[in-house]
């Protein structure tokens, strides 16, 4: 079966596109290569991209409001669902997090299935566990969800929100790591399933087909799933963070307003809002 694996997960190899692929930026911590590329995750994410759209635009053009499809009832259950976690937990005026929420949790979700498909090695391997593309994705919602909180606070606002216990430089790296924790667990689990495979590929060639398609099952179908969900959770999380507190600061805003006076220089209190 194609879904043996044929070497240990690593590192993914680097296709060089100018020079010859060596250039990189010495960071602190990582190299950044910018004249080679991931080909196997390149391939793999687009491929999950087109499949995300075909699905998406297939439903859409055979949308019926009075006898509801399968695909639509799926996908309007999602659409839903998310609609209301962004009401409850962001603000009703946050309408913008929807599309964003739902369509990431969607394209995870398929990236993560199609790894049960023996789609042929070097070219495809699970999106996810390449940790490019699941950084990406995080610093796509950090980056949206500062720019929420400036819209939301203003700059002063936003900058006053980090003097909250337990007080800088803690509350602004509490900040920072959130795209690495977010990055890092849906890479996480989704290589750890990766190594899983070739482990079990170790075993005696007879048998191991079998742990391998159960394994392929749980993990690629359930755990797949589950992360797919909390990456979409976190995403809405994040832009309720975003505002966290902002509804009290007005209130207390309201409730310190000054009393004015009448004629007879009597204090009259300010009218409620």
């Amino acid at each position: 079966m194609i879904y043996l694996a044929e070497g240990p997960p690593g590192t993914h190899p680097l296709t060089p596109v100018c020079g010859n692929g060596s250039e990189h930026l010495p960071l602190l911590v990582f190299n950044f290569y910018y004249c080679a590329f991931t080909i196997d995750t390149l391939t793999s994410s687009a491929l999950a991209i087109i499949v995300t759209l075909a699905l998406a635009f297939w439903i859409a053009s055979r949308l019926n409001p009075i006898v509801p499809g399968k695909f639509q009832m799926v996908l309007e259950f999602l659409v839903n669902y998310v609609r209301g976690l962004v009401r409850e937990t962001v603000g009703a005026d946050a309408t913008f997090v929807v599309p964003l929420a739902a369509t990431i949790g969607l394209y995870i979700l398929i990236a993560n299935w199609l790894d049960f498909l023996p789609l042929p090695k070097p070219w495809f391997y699970p999106a996810n566990a390449d940790l490019n593309q699941t950084l990406a994705m995080a610093i796509v919602v950090f980056v949206l969800s500062q720019g929420y909180a400036i819209r939301v606070r203003g700059l002063g606002g936003y900058l006053r929100h980090f003097l909250r216990p337990p007080f800088p430089p803690l509350t602004i790296i509490e900040e920072l790591v959130k795209p690495v924790t977010l990055s890092l667990r849906l890479f996480g689990n989704i290589f750890a399933g990766v190594l899983m495979v070739y482990l079990l590929t170790l075993l005696p060639p007879v048998i191991a087909w079998v742990p391998v398609v159960v394994w392929k099952f749980f993990d690629v179908f359930f755990v797949g799933t589950i992360q797919a969900f909390i990456f979409m959770l976190l995403t809405i999380i994040y832009f309720s963070q975003a505002r966290e507190g902002l509804e009290d600061e007005h209130a207390g805003s309201v409730g310190a307003s000054p009393v004015s006076a009448d004629a007879t220089g009597a204090p009259v209190p300010a009218t409620p809002h």
